[in-house]
């Protein structure tokens, strides 16, 4: 007698010629998804912030969104559909809102400037506005897999091509990863790349609609038709196992991101190339995974096994990071060339960071194969396994972004990672440990032996996993170019890793992210003092209230103290750790700034609270961290450098930091541009190392760009001001000729040399990319050279006596 499922005709199946064609599809999902993610990231930042919170705000929802998308797809669309219309019809809706999103982030970050309560509250408000504008689309994306999934059988064959369209979606996010950041975003802007993502969605749709015209559909017989659980009870170790190991993929992403930035620097495109490998090694892994899981018997050992190999790819990853790359003899200084610069990146990238992806990707197809069964609805079987892996990934990001590295470090945080993936083993490896059902199970005693084998692997990879060298989080990707400092302090906060180091001559320095941002070089304190002095004796009155953008060492902060006017002053650092703890080692030389009653410190990025205090300010300096680290450009965009005018009150000053070294002529250019372009009455001031060019100030008043030279030698003159003047003679500029005779420009003089400029905006953040080419230029003497050939005594900025201006124009022109 014959079985229920032989008397049951066979359906019509797709055509086998289909499956590759949709594969690229799939491809085209994945390069139009990625794009998506990077733009909508960077778009958000701008209203809610940069920090750690803000990003995991970001993060989780985008995932949240995928996770939700694929739970719900299978539990209220029939499978009588057809696969590649329902498809079509996501893609479409993908598009539709990733351009609706171009108009909705910028009204709903106003919204949001209006409703976001000061302090951790406005964590609330940063979470709804993010799934307001971020699940819609994202639900949408989660549902593809699950929906194409329907397009074939779970049956050996049909399981091995759904982990081909998982590895497909992510070939296509390598595609979109390199394409929006290598060329779109710098070559044109957020606009140009939503409508090209959007025009892949769209051609992708068409293309499914003509192949679901070629190709009939019936709903499958002798299934579930969609009518069981998405979570299988018979395979729950398998959810736990791939939720597991998307714990630890995203986990060791945000680990290793840390890690490798401080390797490779910090620029925009390193976080591509770093983002590009990880997806590259997760499609390799995805495809070996698919390959091999039509042919195992047993694709639950193969899965465990993956996880016992992660156990040494991180490993592996460690010792590259914190072993190997920062002791190799290696300049990367060695070429101007940033392209070649780049290609070395990458090669070390790949080395250190490949293994770890590749059984990750290798997880995925494995999972579903082990939770396959041939009546099970295709599209339920992968969303059950997707899900449980994107919840996985949703906490392993959360989790180390915002716990593990500020409380462990990046030790304790791979060390944790190689915890979870033996845990993960655990499990996969459990039932068949646990049983003796056949003669093919290994006995008792084997089992124990490779239960205690594993466990010793495991705690040797654990111990082998070293701290990140204090040269490293110092010197980032110079760190084979010098000895290792005399390190007085490191951490490794939420945000940046910092260190304070002191050399030779009791010089101090703070770094944050591999770069030195704040010292006691003599250039260095002249440009921090500068940045406080000039700023407070620009303002023609008592100035009141104070905003410090960026801590550092607290020099510039520091500067205000010695004002007796003064009644407020309001630091905005975005890393705790550098007010918490790094700025003990610099009381001495910033006035023991943090320990005046007229200071408040607010741990945030500076963008973010200007846009969400309604307070003003007499003045305002900002001295951000250099432009060619990611993030810092938005410190110098129009719509910035607007906020902080509108931040103003009447009559009060802005000024802003412009390094010279590691930077090109066409990025100074752009940083003068954009500031000209809000305050086009602004001036340049310059600070010198040795005599030679370094860096520059720029200023602006609210309402006129005048200076009163009398009323400033006046004010400095005073008794109370002693410790004002003693503060500039430190820096050899004791008095308002010295100062004022750093004078390098004003604005109307430089608009034909900057004619060309690119202007540096939040729809195209062009500095970013930008300076991220100039990153071993050191021409800053020769800029400077440059733009004195500008200068000249501008007759209606200098104002008094006509002793006193002439002999600051004749000092001038002795420069």
């Amino acid at each position: 007698m014959s079985s229920p499922e032989a008397q049951t005709p066979a359906e019509p199946r797709v055509a086998r010629p289909f499956l590759p064609a949709l594969l690229l599809l799939f491809v085209g999902s994945g390069c139009a998804a990625l794009i998506y993610e990077i733009v909508w990231f960077e778009m958000l930042q701008f209203a809610i912030g940069a920090t750690g919170v803000s990003l995991g705000a970001l993060l989780g929802t985008f995932m949240a969104g995928m996770f939700l998308g694929s739970l719900a797809l299978p539990r209220y669309v029939s499978t009588a559909r057809h696969p590649l219309v329902v498809y079509a019809i996501l893609e479409i809706g993908i598009g539709v809102l990733g351009l609706l999103l171009l108009v909705l982030i910028p009204w709903m970050s106003t919204v949001y400037g209006s409703l976001a309560p000061p302090g951790p509250a406005s964590i609330i408000v940063r979470t709804t506005v993010c799934a307001f504008l971020l699940l819609p689309p994202t639900l949408l994306m989660g549902a593809t897999l699950p929906a194409i999934a329907r397009y074939v059988e779970s049956t050996p064959e049909g399981v091995s091509w759904m982990g081909f369209f998982y590895g497909g979606n992510v070939a296509g996010a390598v595609v979109g990863c390199l394409l929006a950041g290598f060329y779109l975003l710098r070559v044109h802007d957020i606009a140009t790349a939503v409508v090209v993502a959007a025009s892949v969605n769209a051609v992708v749709a068409g293309s499914a609609l003509v192949l679901a015209r070629l190709t009939a559909h019936r709903e499958p017989a002798g299934t579930d038709r969609g009518s069981g659980p998405i979570f299988d009870r018979e395979h729950r170790g398998v959810y736990v196992v791939i939720a597991l190991s998307g714990l630890t993929a995203l986990g060791a992403e945000v680990v290793w991101t840390r890690l490798m930035s401080l390797t490779l620097g910090a620029t925009t495109y390193t976080f591509s190339i770093i983002l590009a490998v990880y997806l590259t090694g997760l499609g390799i892994g995805s495809g070996i995974g698919s390959y091999l899981s039509r042919a195992l018997h047993r694709p639950r050992l193969a899965l465990g096994a993956c996880q016992l190999a992660v156990i040494g790819a991180v490993a592996w990853t460690a010792y590259w990071v914190t072993e190997a790359f920062p002791y190799w003899p290696v300049n990367p200084a060695i070429t101007d060339d940033p392209w070649l610069v780049m290609q070395v990146d990458a090669v070390r990238a790949i080395l250190a960071m490949l293994p770890g992806p590749i059984f990750w990707g290798m997880s995925f197809p494995l999972a579903v194969a082990a939770a396959a069964r041939k009546e099970r609805d295709p599209g339920r079987l992968v969303a059950g396994v997707y899900a449980a892996n994107t919840a996985g990934a949703v906490t392993g990001a959360l989790c180390f972004g915002l716990a593990a590295i500020p409380t462990l470090g990046t030790q304790g945080s791979q060390r944790l990672l190689i915890g979870f993936a033996a845990l993960s083993a655990a499990v996969a490896f459990g039932p068949a440990l646990l049983s003796a059902r056949s003669e093919r199970d290994v006995s008792r005693a084997r089992r124990f032996a490779l239960a205690s084998l594993a466990a010793a692997t495991t705690a040797w990879a654990a111990w082998g996993v070293h701290e990140v060298p204090s040269l490293l989080i110092a010197r980032g990707r110079f760190s084979p170019t010098y000895f290792p400092p005399r390190t007085l302090y490191r951490g490794e906060g939420m945000n940046s890793s910092v260190a304070v180091t002191e050399v030779e001559g009791g010089i101090r320095n703070l770094h944050v992210g591999g770069k030195i941002v704040a010292s006691t070089e003599p250039q260095d304190m002249g440009l921090q003092r500068m940045l406080g002095h000039l700023t407070a004796l620009l303002h023609d009155g008592d100035p009141r209230s104070v905003l410090v953008v960026g801590f550092g060492a607290g020099v510039t902060a520091g500067s205000f103290v010695t004002y007796p006017e003064v009644e407020r002053i309001v630091i905005v650092e975005i890393e705790p750790l550098i007010t918490r703890e790094a700025n003990a080692w610099f009381t001495e030389v910033n006035h023991d700034v943090l320990s005046d009653p007229r200071v408040e410190v607010v741990h945030d990025d500076a963008r973010h609270f200007l846009f969400t205090t309604d307070e003003r300010f007499d003045v305002i300096t900002a001295d951000p961290i250099h432009p060619w680290m990611k993030g810092a450009a938005a410190l110098y965009t129009t719509e910035y450098f607007e906020l902080a005018r509108d931040r103003l009150r009447p009559g009060g000053v802005v000024t802003q930091w412009v390094p010279l070294y590691e930077s090109t002529t066409e990025v100074v250019k752009s940083e003068l541009a954009t500031f000209f372009e809000v305050f086009p009455e602004g001036l340049v001031w310059g600070n010198l190392r040795n005599g030679s060019g370094y860096d520059v100030v720029l200023s602006a008043r609210e309402d006129d760009p005048g200076v009163d030279v009398d009323a400033l030698v006046n004010r400095l003159a005073r008794p109370d001001y002693a410790d004002v003047v003693g503060s500039l003679s430190d820096v050899g500029l004791g008095s308002a000729q010295a100062l004022l005779g750093t004078f390098a420009g004003y604005a109307p003089q430089f608009a034909s040399w900057l004619q060309d400029a690119e202007l540096n905006r939040d729809g195209n953040l062009r500095l970013m990319y930008l300076a991220g080419l100039g990153l071993n230029r050191y021409d800053a003497d020769r800029i400077y050279d440059q733009l004195l050939t500008f200068r000249a005594f501008p007759e209606n900025v200098f104002r008094g006596s006509p002793e006193l201006v002439e002999a600051l124009r004749d000092r001038l022109s002795e420069d």
